[in-house]
């Protein structure tokens, strides 16, 4: 997803935020959970009726890799990019920090196996940039930032 923020005030640039989609809401995915483990514990229920002993613990350790997962799954969607490009720098902000910093005029845009990688270099310095998007995203993505840079630079004109 990429979302065009307003600018701050007292700047010119825009920045543009890229999230990961996601399928489900947070109520979804507790849902989703409950769901499985719901039918696994009435599975289990039934074989330890039917005299499998060991079929609640295994219902157990099921709930809690499914739980496992799924928090893995909504934590890896939760990353994303901040880009910023205004006329005096072109910063991309990941959750660790700045990890790309650099004036707008010598930025060069690498957009390389027909959109598959997109990434921002200057001054032997190179950051790629929206690789969790998809295809179709990333070629947006290219677009705007392409249109974005030549802004900041005055090649607009």
């Amino acid at each position: 997803m990429i979302q065009v923020l307003p600018p701050s005030t007292g700047s010119e640039g825009t920045q543009l935020r890229l999230r990961p989609p996601r399928a489900l809401t947070a109520s979804q995915f507790v849902g989703l959970f409950a769901a499985l483990a719901g039918l696994m514990w009435l599975v289990a229920g039934l074989g330890w009726l039917a005299g499998n002993a060991y079929a609640p613990a295994f219902a157990l350790l099921h709930s809690a890799l499914a739980a496992a997962a799924l928090r893995w799954l909504w934590r890896s969607g939760e990353r994303g990019e901040d880009i910023t490009v205004d006329p005096e720098v072109v910063e991309v902000q990941r959750a660790a920090g700045v990890v790309f910093h650099a004036h707008p005029y010598w930025v060069r845009l690498q957009v390389e196996a027909e959109g598959e990688r997109i990434s921002l270099a200057s001054g032997g310095r190179r950051v790629e940039v929206g690789s969790f998007l998809g295809p179709g995203e990333r070629r947006e993505l290219a677009g705007r930032l392409q249109e974005l840079l030549a802004v900041a630079c005055g090649r607009n004109r």
